[in-house]
C-alpha cells in the first residue's frame, strides 16, 4: 500500500468520525461510522499477512453485524402500531446501545477484539483502542440509555478485563484487555458527567500512545521480551512509570481520571458502585505491574560507556517518553488549576 493511499484512507476514517459527531440526524450517524468503517478494513489489513487478513475480515463482521443492530433500532424508533411508544422506545435503545457496545468492544460483547487485536500492528491496534471508540461514545452519550444497564455494562467490562488479563503472555491481548478495562470506567463517567469521559479518553490515549511506540520501536510482543537486560535503566525506568500511570496508580497522572469519576460517584451517592469498580481495577493493576516491575528487577547491561552507543531506536524512545511524561504532569496541573 503506497504512502498516498495510506494518507487517503486515514482522512476517510477520521472524515466518517466527524461526520457521526456532527450529524444531527440518525441517518447521518450511522453513514459517519460505515465511512469510517469501509475506511479502516485497507489499514487493517496491512501488511498483507494471514493474520492482518484474518483479524481485518473479523472485524469487518463484527462491525456489520452491529451496524445491522443499530439501524434496526434507528428504524423502530418511529414504529408505534404494535406497542405502544414507551415500550417501543425502551426496546430500540437497548438494541442501539447494544450495538454500541458491540462496536467498542465493551463486556459482555468484547469476545471479538483480544483475539482481532492479536493479528495487528501496533499503530492499527492503536486505532482500534482509541479513536474507534469516539463515534460509539458519542452516539451512546446522546441516547438515553438505561442507567442501570450501562453501569451493569461499566462493571461487568472492568470484572472480564481483570480476569482475562491475568493469564495472558501476549502483550497486545494485555493491552485489548487493559483498553476494555477503561473503556469500563469511561462508560461510568458520562453518565455522571458529559466532558468527564472526554478527559478520560485524552490521557488514556496519550498513556497508550506511549506505550505502544515503545513496543512497536523495540519491536516487543511477549512479556518475557521485556525483562530482557539489552535496555539502559532510564528506559525502563520511564516505561515502568508509563505502566503504572496505564495502571492508575497514584501519584502518576493516569490515576486523576479515575479520581475525578470516584469524586463524582460518592457526590451522587454512589459509594458502593465505586468501591466495587476500585477492588475490581485491582485485578488489572496486577499484570500492570507485572509488566512495569520486572525489567527494574533485571540489572541492565548497558554501562555508561555504552549508552553512547545505544540504537537510534532507543533514543528516540527515551526521548518520546520522557517528553510524555512532562506535558502529562503539566496537563495534570492545568487541569488541578481550573
Amino acid at each position: 500500500m503506497t504512502n498516498f493511499n495510506k494518507i487517503m484512507f486515514y482522512s476517510t476514517m477520521m472524515v466518517g468520525t466527524l461526520i457521526t459527531i456532527s450529524s444531527n440526524s440518525w441517518l447521518g450517524m450511522w453513514l459517519g461510522l460505515e465511512i469510517n468503517l469501509l475506511s479502516l478494513i485497507p489499514l487493517l489489513s496491512f501488511p498483507k499477512t494471514n493474520l492482518s487478513s484474518e483479524s481485518s475480515l473479523k472485524y469487518f463482521i463484527t462491525q456489520t453485524l452491529a451496524s445491522l443492530i443499530l439501524i434496526q433500532s434507528i428504524l423502530t424508533l418511529n414504529l408505534t402500531e404494535m406497542v405502544s411508544y414507551i415500550e417501543m422506545s425502551k426496546a430500540s435503545n437497548i438494541l442501539m446501545m447494544t450495538s454500541l457496545l458491540t462496536k467498542m468492544g465493551a463486556a459482555p460483547f468484547h469476545f471479538w477484539l483480544p483475539e482481532m487485536i492479536e493479528g495487528l500492528t501496533w499503530l492499527n491496534s492503536f486505532l482500534i483502542m482509541t479513536w474507534q471508540k469516539i463515534a460509539p461514545m458519542t452516539i451512546l452519550m446522546l441516547t438515553t440509555n438505561p442507567p442501570l444497564l450501562m453501569s451493569l455494562a461499566s462493571i461487568w467490562s472492568i470484572l472480564i478485563s481483570g480476569v482475562m488479563g491475568l493469564n495472558q503472555t501476549s502483550l497486545r491481548k494485555i493491552m485489548a484487555y487493559s483498553s476494555i478495562n477503561h473503556l469500563g470506567w469511561m462508560l461510568n463517567s458520562f453518565i455522571l458527567m458529559e466532558n468527564l469521559w472526554l478527559w478520560y479518553m485524552i490521557i488514556y490515549s496519550m498513556l497508550s500512545g506511549f506505550i505502544m511506540i515503545t513496543f512497536n520501536l523495540l519491536n516487543i510482543n511477549l512479556i518475557n521480551q521485556i525483562s530482557s537486560s539489552i535496555y539502559p535503566v532510564n528506559l525502563k525506568i520511564l516505561f515502568s512509570m508509563n505502566m503504572f500511570s496505564l495502571g492508575g496508580l497514584p501519584p502518576f497522572i493516569g490515576f486523576l481520571p479515575k479520581w475525578m469519576v470516584i469524586q463524582i460517584m460518592i457526590k451522587s451517592k454512589l459509594i458502593l458502585p465505586s468501591l466495587l469498580m476500585i477492588l475490581l481495577t485491582l485485578l488489572t493493576l496486577y499484570f500492570y505491574m507485572r509488566i512495569a516491575i520486572s525489567p527494574l528487577l533485571m540489572k541492565s547491561f548497558l554501562t555508561k560507556k555504552n549508552y553512547t552507543k545505544m540504537p537510534f531506536k532507543l533514543i528516540l524512545v527515551v526521548i518520546i517518553n520522557f517528553t510524555m511524561v512532562v506535558a502529562l504532569l503539566l496537563a495534570s496541573c492545568i487541569s488541578t488549576w481550573v
